[in-house]
């Protein structure tokens, strides 16, 4: 079972690595927002023991605290 979260995790991150090739064009806030939500849900996901709730509520939380950080350039 512990084998099959892992692979969960992993394949959750590389789809997310693999969605943030398309954000080129996109505004540092809204790369900030979708790196939240992905950490965000991977982290609830874990902290959840995998339940879809701590997920989503992961993704949530993340792209919120994501949307509000300030960048400097």
């Amino acid at each position: 079972m512990k084998t099959i979260k892992s692979l969960v995790v992993t394949a959750t991150l590389a789809t997310a690595a693999f969605g943030m090739v398309g954000c080129s064009n996109m505004s540092k806030q809204d790369r900030n927002t979708a790196i939240g939500a992905g950490a965000g849900a991977v982290l609830g996901g874990a902290v959840s023991g995998g339940s879809a709730l701590g997920t989503v509520g992961g993704a949530a939380v993340g792209g919120v605290i994501g949307n509000q950080v300030k960048t400097t350039n």
